[in-house]
């Protein structure tokens, strides 16, 4: 099988841990507290503004604080502790509430109402725009009690379940198939690298690229992200120096580039993300940018971008552009990319996966002190989670053919999970067949006499987890053991369950969701809304919005051209996560970030490559973080403005 030279790079940079720990103690305890009440509404606070969470900075804060305290406390976090956090601080960032806030957008928005949906989006997602809960902005009425339930009930099943078939197949591929994983070491080394700065602080690399970052991040962030919010509260209107979420240039460009969505996104964490990434994926995207430059003014010239007309901006022109072409042409991209994955998960059967296969033996005897349970335990897991998404499933959708939800569960997520974790375990690359879901349900509508809108919103057994082979491989890399993931499962999730809660209730008492104070998603959950009833409309009866966009030479196009394409560089012996980087800039997503993540990849690969060697694949993930950690920093202290002071005004009348 053909191998990427650049993911040859990532491959064993970390050799098999000898010993492993739990890590968990009092202060991992601690630490989900610290992550759910202090990170969380920060992180929260920044996905509104500008579009993306604290994200890594989270992890790396709270680990660095941790690790202060416990040196002068005359004692040093392990690298299982280490680990612990970081764990925790993802399981806590994903803010589960965070969900109704848009769930209360979807039901109130335009986009519901132009499409006639709003009526038909169930009592279980959201209560009905008139709701006296939406006009007194709060989930602390009881109209949102059955969908925080069930809300928490989904949660609950999704946590146990993490445990289930993602387990069994890092059992199997990972001990039994010994594939190498080649991205796991790179998730490893950045809690590794801190572990090492604790005890050796003044000699490690480590502690001075991310201090770096971190300064950097700071300065951005207080002209980014805290002017803004702080001006907007003292002032009557927000000071910004720097346009959020991009300047806006498509009414500027479109005599020249007609239907070319075109600006600049001027966030450098932007460069520092281009750095991160693979050099080709990057170009690829580039690539794929400039064909839908060139392309979109011949596709309006020939009458297929019809729906394009002059005025309108970049959310607008990205809607109508999809709705015309890049929908269908997409999903035809998606369909080659999936093809291409199973085609090399099949030829690579008759290899083994590394030096020295194991046995199905292994399957019952793993390394001593790892922490697993036996492998059959994780079966009955899955099997107990799927049945229960069956039931919920058959309860909120009981007009929808309840075949489907057992296809779904025993069929189609075992095979697509093993084709994924086979591929993350080769060429560490994720595989995902777009719109099989989309086209169960139309296939539901159309032959079984389904009508409604309820099941695009059921929690239904349609998982892929392969990504999580990765996740396990990550804690066993780390000396880890999983007894110690399972212990911090338990304690964080109560955690995150209420923190979520209440800062969601928070956030949207402070202002509307969307609104002027928080631009980001003013300006972006309208396309995305629009993008998702789109779909919905398709099991609605009549001529639905969805099929008049649905173009089947598209899809055959969109997908000739995948194929090809990826045939090109495999015999040219080019890179072929070109071909990701591609699919990704034909997304049509908002292109206008694309040029400083560019920078950031040509930076990377031409200066700082060239000066610090193989090195800089160690740094630039530091200095990421680093800039994430200031850039959250930041955004707490935004939030914190924002929290007293609106507080104050509340208490002033």
């Amino acid at each position: 099988m053909y191998e990427d030279k650049e993911l040859q790079e990532y491959r064993d940079l970390l050799p098999q841990p000898t010993h492993f720990a739990e890590g968990f103690d009092w202060k991992t305890v601690v630490g989900a507290v610290f992550i759910g009440f202090l990170m969380m509404p920060g992180s929260m606070y920044l996905q509104l503004v500008i579009g993306s969470g604290i994200g890594p900075a989270a992890r790396w804060v709270t680990i660095i604080l941790f690790a202060e305290v416990a040196k002068r406390s005359y004692t040093e976090l392990k690298q299982q502790e280490i680990f612990l956090l970081y764990y925790m601080a993802g399981a806590a960032l994903a803010s589960p509430f965070q969900g109704l806030l848009w769930s209360q957008y979807l039901v109130q928005s335009d986009a519901a109402r132009m499409l006639g949906l709003a009526e038909f989006i169930p009592a279980w997602v959201a209560p009905p725009a008139d709701s006296i809960s939406m006009i007194e902005r709060t989930f602390l009425h009881r109209d949102w009690m059955i969908p925080i339930l069930l809300l928490v009930g989904a949660q609950i099943i999704q946590r146990v379940d993490h445990f289930g078939l993602g387990y069994a197949l890092y059992r199997i591929t990972s001990d039994v198939e010994k594939l190498p994983f080649p991205m796991a070491p790179v998730g490893a080394l950045g809690t590794m690298a801190l572990a090492e700065s604790t005890e050796d602080k003044q000699k490690s690399w480590k502690w001075r690229v991310f201090s770096i970052g971190g300064v950097i991040g700071l300065a951005f962030g207080a002209v980014y992200v805290l002017l803004p919010t702080v001006s907007g509260l003292v002032f009557t209107e927000s000071i910004r120096l720097i346009p959020i979420p991009w300047v806006e240039l498509t009414r500027h460009t479109e005599n020249i580039l007609p239907a070319v969505a075109t600006g600049i996104q001027l966030d450098i964490g932007l460069i520092f993300i281009g750095m991160v990434l693979p050099f080709w994926a990057v170009i690829g995207g580039l690539i794929g940018l400039v064909i839908t430059v060139a392309a979109n003014p011949f596709l309006y010239q020939c009458g297929i971008l019809k729906r394009w007309h002059p005025g309108m901006g970049t959310v607008d022109t990205v809607f109508a552009n999809n709705f015309d072409f890049y929908m269908s042409f997409g999903i035809g991209l998606g369909l080659s990319i999936a093809l291409v994955g199973i085609w090399h998960v099949v030829k690579s059967f008759g290899k083994t996966g590394g030096p020295h296969r194991g046995s199905f033996k292994d399957l019952f005897h793993p390394p001593p002190g790892r922490g697993d349970f036996n492998f059959w335990i994780s079966i009955g897991i899955y099997v107990f989670s799927t049945s229960a998404y069956v039931l919920m499933c058959v309860w909120l959708v009981p007009n929808f053919p309840w075949i489907f939800f057992i296809l779904y569960g025993f069929l189609y997520t075992p095979i697509i999970s093993y084709i994924t974790a086979r591929m993350e375990g080769i060429a560490g690359q994720f595989v995902s067949l777009p719109l099989v879901r989309e086209a169960s349900f139309i296939a539901g509508a159309k032959y079984f006499g389904y009508q409604g809108i309820e099941i695009w919103y059921a929690p239904i057994p349609f998982h892929n987890y392969g990504k999580a082979t990765v996740d396990f491989r990550e804690i066993e890399l780390t000396g880890t053991s999983i007894r110690g993931i399972i212990k911090a499962e338990i304690v964080v999730f109560p955690v995150v369950m209420i923190a979520s809660l209440l800062f969601s209730q928070f956030i949207w008492q402070l202002a509307p969701i969307p609104s002027s104070n928080y631009p980001y998603a003013q300006e972006l959950w309208h396309l995305q809304a629009l993008n998702t009833l789109l779909m919905q409309t398709s099991t609605m009866e009549g001529d639905s919005a969805f099929f008049q966009a649905l173009n089947f030479v598209y899809i055959s196009t969109g997908m000739g051209f995948g194929v090809v394409t990826y045939m090109v560089l495999a015999f040219f012996g080019l890179p072929v996560m070109l071909v990701y980087g591609v699919v990704r800039g034909l997304g049509q997503s908002t292109p206008h970030g694309m040029i400083l993540e560019v920078a950031g990849a040509f930076l990377g690969r031409f200066f700082f490559l060239r000066r610090y060697g193989a090195m800089w694949r160690q740094y630039a993930p530091v200095l990421l973080a680093g800039f994430s950690c200031g850039m959250g920093l930041m955004g707490m202290f935004a939030m914190g403005f924002t929290l007293i002071l609106k507080s104050l005004g509340r208490l002033a009348y």
